[in-house]
């Protein structure tokens, strides 16, 4: 990922809050010379710099039985800025931009198709994902009818050895710029907007620090 200086997190608890926040992920591997990219959800872990996570694949999924090295693409919140909103547009000749958090974790995948592991992933996504929208649905480790269904499935088992995270937040502008593009963000209808006005106020703060 491309990296300029004033961009580069690098404190993981900024993973933390990304995978927190959308734990739906862009698993890309390499077959014959080609890319192909898998979307997912999974389940993260960290112990200080130690990163795990886990996840499966339908079990036709070619991607399931890639093997080699694999880049895990982390999604957070994005927006674009308009060079109207900076108060120094006209002296710096200000362009358009788009400010943005993301994460490349790379590493290799261990793929299983233990029924035991299975269960254990699947049971875990299903919790955090009901507990996310107030329901109670249950993977149930005793019923054939859902154990059979494991069968279907191929898991995995990710800790990446390199971790980049961006956190792309006008930190190459004046204060003053900063602070005027993220109060426009604040009027935007969207929530992703706001979201990224939030992260770039924190990050203005924390410039600001003595």
């Amino acid at each position: 990922m491309y990296q300029p200086a004033k961009f580069v997190e690098t404190d993981l608890a900024g993973l933390d809050w990304l995978l927190a926040r959308d734990p739906f992920v862009t698993l890309v591997t390499s077959a014959e010379g080609l890319p192909f990219a898998s979307h997912l959800p999974v389940l993260y872990a960290r112990d200080g710099e130690r990163v795990t996570i886990e996840g499966h694949w339908a079990k036709p999924n070619p991607q399931a039985r890639h093997g080699g090295p694999a880049l895990m693409i982390v999604h957070g919140p994005h927006a674009y800025l308009s060079p109207g909103w900076y108060p120094d547009k006209e002296e710096a000749a200000r362009v358009p931009t788009w400010n943005y958090a993301a994460a490349h974790l790379y590493g290799r995948l261990d793929a299983t198709e233990d029924s035991a592991a299975l269960a254990g992933i699947v049971d875990r996504l299903s919790q955090i994902n009901e507990a996310r929208i107030g329901s109670d649905w249950r993977f149930e480790p005793d019923d054939e009818r859902f154990t059979q269904q494991l069968r279907g499935i191929v898991g995995f088992r990710f800790v990446p050895d390199r971790i980049e995270l961006k956190f792309k937040l006008s930190q190459n502008h004046p204060a003053t710029n900063v602070e005027s593009a993220a109060a426009a963000l604040q009027r935007q209808s969207s929530a992703q907007a706001h979201e990224i006005a939030e992260l770039m106020q924190d990050r203005l703060a924390r410039r600001q620090v003595p």
